[in-house]
């Protein structure tokens, strides 16, 4: 098979990164069948045609039929361990990709996600409000609310989200008296604050931006609460609501008896787009790739109640639109903020084609152990997992719960290893080679056309690389005689 327009990415090491990188996790396995399958299901996720389910896996690397039960198998195993499979995937992130900084701090960037699931017997599905602008989502779906976390890597030009993990932060509450140690019983926004600090505890001093949704009292006191404990740094930057209302600090305290004030007047930020207009400054930022004239003003004040923390808010105007955004550190330049409130977004790319391209949220774990779920039920009613007394059906039930957790675990892994491969082709090939492309890309090699590239050219390349790790553990589930492999490398 020849190549005939990939004479330069011929020569790139892709399959030996992919090794590299997939060969870190070996001593999160105590079983070599379950390393093997780890690899098998993470390479079959990066290229595989279509989302239904491991089939896919087994069509698209040619595996035996059997491969079925043992890749299901897998999921439920108790060879290994989730938590330090996602430790593993921060190590190999910090190691191999080029993250981004800013003033020495990493970029890290969370936010929640919703999925819509059908099966009446998934643990964790519960009714959920779906806040969007898009006309084609229903207001409320029955699906699962996860916690995703990101970090920024590639040029300040070209900047991805690599997925860190995608957790369950909702609809488990039931399981707080299972004595489950995995089952957090925190609220979803206290989860994302303590999942980014894990991860920075592998970064180093980080910088968390998150939407409007997260600043509130109990993630400011919980984020308080572990830079105390801890040695790591970590900062938020973040988008308060329009009805926000701060306080000055208070005044010198008065003589005479009482306890000192702890904040003084009340500010309506949006009121100060108006009261202090004189005082806003111009000038010219690029902000989603465009160079945008924006106005701003930058206050320090106290905010929450009963909290009364000190915070910057950098009021901006651009377009026509104004936003109040607020960090709790007070050194960040207030154009800083702005530019890296930009980012954010890239989060939500990473979403999009962790469902579009890699199919990561097309799962269906169930559990016949599970009781059906009700979609009329009443509040005053017993959830179907308050429902569960015997144990041995709650390990099952657990079960179900961890497969999901891994599978959007090895879904983090794949689309994080298909961006690192997009980082390094970047310059060296262009997209429009890959696949027909209606609006030319500016360099930047997308998800979908790496997983394109990977899955017209993989067998070519483990043909090319048979000694590796990553090509012997494929083929050995390989359905084809040697004739057939020869023709395949050929």
């Amino acid at each position: 098979m020849s190549l005939p327009y990939f004479s330069v990415v011929d020569h790139m090491p892709m399959l030996d990164f992919m090794n590299k990188i997939l060969s870190c996790f070996e001593s999160c396995f105590s079983r070599k069948a379950a390393f093997r399958w780890f690899v098998i299901i993470t390479v079959g996720l990066m290229l595989r045609s279509d989302k239904l389910g491991v089939t896919s896996v087994i069509r698209d690397l040619a595996l035996k039929p059997d491969c079925y039960l043992s890749m299901l198998h897998f999921f439920r195993a108790s060879s290994w361990s989730l938590e330090g499979i996602r430790q593993c995937w921060f190590q190999t992130v910090f190691r191999f990709l080029p993250l981004c900084q800013e003033d020495g701090f990493h970029i890290l960037v969370g936010d929640g996600v919703k999925q819509s699931k059908e099966g009446r017997r998934i643990p964790g599905v519960k009714k959920l409000c779906q806040e969007s602008e898009n006309s084609a989502k229903p207001q409320f779906i029955h699906g699962h609310m996860f916690g995703g976390l990101g970090i920024l890597a590639g040029s300040i030009h070209s900047l991805t989200c690599i997925p860190l993990s995608i957790r369950l932060h909702d609809g488990l509450q039931e399981l707080r008296n299972w004595d489950s140690p995995c089952i957090s019983n925190a609220s979803h926004v206290i989860q994302m604050i303590e999942d980014a600090y894990e991860a920075a505890k592998v970064f180093g001093d980080s910088l968390l931006l998150l939407d409007r949704y997260f600043l509130s009292v109990p993630a400011l006191t919980r984020l308080r609460e572990l830079t105390k404990e801890g040695s790591i740094h970590m900062e938020i930057v973040t988008k308060a609501k329009r009805n926000c209302i701060a306080y000055e600090k208070p005044s010198a305290r008065k003589p005479g008896r009482g306890r000192p004030a702890k904040k003084g007047n009340a500010v309506h930020l949006k009121e100060v787009f108006h009261s202090h207009k004189e005082k806003f400054l111009q000038t010219e930022l690029e902000l989603y790739g465009k160079k945008e004239k924006i106005r701003y003003y930058s206050i320090d004040l106290l905010w929450g109640q009963k909290l009364y923390q000190e915070l910057r808010f950098v009021l901006v105007e651009y377009n026509g639109v104004q936003s109040i955004l607020a960090g709790t550190s007070l050194s960040i330049e207030p154009l800083s903020m702005i530019r890296l409130y930009s980012y954010r977004f890239r989060i939500e790319c990473t979403f999009r084609e962790l469902k579009q391209q890699l199919g990561g949220f097309c799962y269906h774990f169930w559990s016949k152990h599970m009781p059906k779920i009700d979609y009329y039920r009443k509040k005053t009613e017993p959830t179907p997992l308050e429902q569960v007394t015997d144990n041995y059906s709650r390990k099952k039930i657990m079960e179900a719960i961890r497969a999901i957790e891994m599978h959007m675990a090895l879904s983090c892994i794949a689309m994080g290893t298909i961006q690192a491969l997009a980082i390094q082709a970047e310059g060296k090939l262009r997209s429009e080679q890959i696949r027909y492309q209606r609006t030319p890309s500016k360099g930047k090699i997308s998800e979908g056309a790496m997983m394109c590239y990977l899955r017209k050219y993989i067998f070519h390349f483990m043909g090319q690389s048979p000694e590796l790790r990553i090509t012997q553990l494929i083929q050995e589930m390989q359905e084809m005689s040697v004739i057939d492999k020869d023709l395949l490398a050929s």
